[in-house]
């Protein structure tokens, strides 16, 4: 499964995502708009999930009306890098789309992600309705008793969200080899094959 990023504006027109949409074949999707440190991980997990349509990286969360990847770096627009993860929930559920996100990320570390450090990098959740803020704030619930150390995940208002560059698209299924993915993606990709490889689709050299 790979995003058509041709399909969006590249960091110039926000979008606001709906919770819920209807996909080509009548089916009912639902999209939850995530922020786990680098979006380039969070799309690798979320790219080899069973039922995910899509996964767009971007920004959000900020005040900035038009960020790009090296101001959003710099911590001076207020955004997240985050994903907008669009799955069937008749496929996937919902919970395991948030397991997913508590267990390959650290949300127990403010502002920062192993060598990633600034607010771009925060944990953070961004409920699009009411709904979905229960399903977000449960998920967080369960996951506070099971890491050692407080939670620290904020939970924020819908904002607009910008789609990055296209670089930062599809990014670890397009440069495996660089050193980020081997030192920083590859870990997070074993995590979610050791407790997710049930709902995982991905080729068999990647498992091997």
């Amino acid at each position: 499964m790979n995003t058509d990023v041709n399909d969006f504006s590249i960091s110039s027109t926000p979008i606001r995502f709906a919770p819920r949409t209807q996909g080509p074949d009548g089916q009912f999707l639902s999209t939850f708009v995530l922020a786990g440190g680098c979006f380039w991980c969070l799309d690798a997990v979320y790219q080899r999930t069973r039922g995910v349509s899509s996964v767009i990286s971007g920004y959000t969360g900020g005040w900035d009306p038009a960020p790009q990847y090296r101001t959003v770096c710099g911590g001076n627009t207020g955004h997240a890098e985050a994903v907008a993860v669009t799955f069937d929930p008749a496929v996937v559920p919902d919970d395991v789309i948030l397991d997913m996100f508590f267990t390959t990320h650290d949300p127990t570390t403010l502002n920062r992600q192993g060598y990633d450090v600034g607010t771009q990098y925060r944990s953070a959740m961004f409920p699009l309705d009411a709904a979905q803020e229960a399903l977000f704030r449960e998920s967080a619930g369960k996951f506070a008793q099971l890491y050692p150390d407080p939670l620290v995940t904020s939970f924020e208002e819908p904002a607009d969200f910008f789609v990055a560059e296209g670089i930062h698209q599809d990014y670890y299924n397009r440069f495996p080899s660089e050193g980020y993915c081997r030192v920083i993606i590859d870990p997070k990709l074993a995590k979610a094959r050791k407790y997710y490889a049930t709902w995982l689709d991905e080729p068999a050299a990647e498992r091997s």
